[in-house]
């Protein structure tokens, strides 16, 4: 899931593109009410999806980038506050780090080592986990285009930004680029980063204020759960990596987690779930993304979502989203 504030500007960006907000949200299965309601959460693939489809649809190939400007660190909710009031960048990144998965589990941002092995620089990185959604370059260009938008304002300039690295090739032209980011870019990177010179995270914010930051950080850990910490997490994980590849009964879980079956329930049951459950919603996101990513046949997608065969996937597609597999496949790719 992801947060609703990551749609902020959205209707409005896409009706001065001549698009309708409401047949975008439709097609994707979003509530409306996620445009107006930024507490809110939705899929972040759905979420993806939509974007990928708006650039293509409407002819707008930067619309990420275009999206990121009418956003600033603010979509991040109580988040942004502790970020703002860090006395460093360092202590700013360390914090966006610990509780990026408040925004969405599937977002992940750090500090590490310049990958061309430059001592003066380090990369900031912002990575999607793959394991949860699919790539989307409209999404990755929307989220780093926002990571550098709000670096510049937090500490007034990126004077010491040496390079912008994404995973995917252009697509928008070259110049588009450098005009957004007022620096080298380059495609085609293991992550998607800001490389920039170590001596910046040692830059100190005008907002500080260790008071604040306390206050903020004391709510973020008093109402939010990190998902590495609840077991619900790694069935999870487990279970995707298991289905359609062989039988995932909760025995062969307990095990990979190197505990008993009741141990394991026991714990679900902790946190409001349970070893089903976990593994309905598991079957239900897999089959929903290779239904409207992939070209695969139904039959294949059946037995790769865990299955018995196409019939029982028809009857659980009808039910999750009140439509046929085939309807739902092309209402993704915005064909009738």
């Amino acid at each position: 899931m992801i947060r609703g504030a990551s749609l902020r500007g959205f209707a409005r960006l896409v009706e001065e593109l001549g698009g309708d907000p409401a047949e975008f949200t439709a097609r994707f299965t979003i509530s409306p009410e996620a445009l107006t309601s930024e507490e809110g959460l939705v899929p972040i693939t759905s979420h993806d999806l939509m974007l990928d489809a708006v650039a293509r649809d409407l002819r707008c190939p930067d619309f990420g980038l275009r999206l990121a400007c009418s956003q600033d660190l603010s979509i991040l909710g109580r988040l942004a506050l502790a970020i703002q009031s860090s006395s460093t960048v360092a202590q700013a990144m360390e914090c966006a780090s610990r509780f990026m998965f408040v925004h969405s589990p599937a977002l992940s941002i750090g500090v590490e080592p310049d990958p061309r092995g430059r001592r003066e620089v380090v990369t900031l990185t912002y990575r999607k986990d793959l394991r949860e959604s699919p790539y989307s370059s409209q999404a990755m260009e929307l989220g780093l285009a926002l990571f550098h938008r709000v670096a510049v304002t937090l500490i007034g300039s990126l004077t010491g930004l040496r390079s912008i690295e994404l995973p995917h090739q252009p697509v928008s032209p070259l110049s588009r680029y450098t005009e957004y980011f007022g620096a080298d870019v380059r495609f085609g990177c293991p992550t998607a980063a800001l490389r920039v010179e170590r001596r910046l995270l040692d830059e100190e914010f005008r907002s500080a204020n260790a008071a604040i930051r306390r206050l903020a950080v004391d709510y973020l850990e008093g109402h939010h759960t990190d998902p590495e910490r609840l077991i619900s997490t790694h069935v999870r994980r487990a279970l995707t990596g298991s289905i359609g590849a062989a039988p995932a009964p909760i025995g062969h879980i307990a095990r990979l987690l190197t505990m008993h079956p009741r141990t394991l329930q026991r714990r679900l049951a902790a946190e409001s779930t349970s070893f089903e459950e976990i593994a309905d919603d598991v079957r239900r996101d897999l089959a929903l993304r290779y239904i409207t990513t992939t070209h695969l046949p139904l039959g294949q997608i059946a037995a790769m979502s865990g299955f018995a065969d196409q019939s029982a996937l028809s009857h659980a597609v009808r039910r999750w989203q009140g439509t046929t597999a085939t309807q739902l496949r092309r209402r993704a790719r915005g064909a009738h």
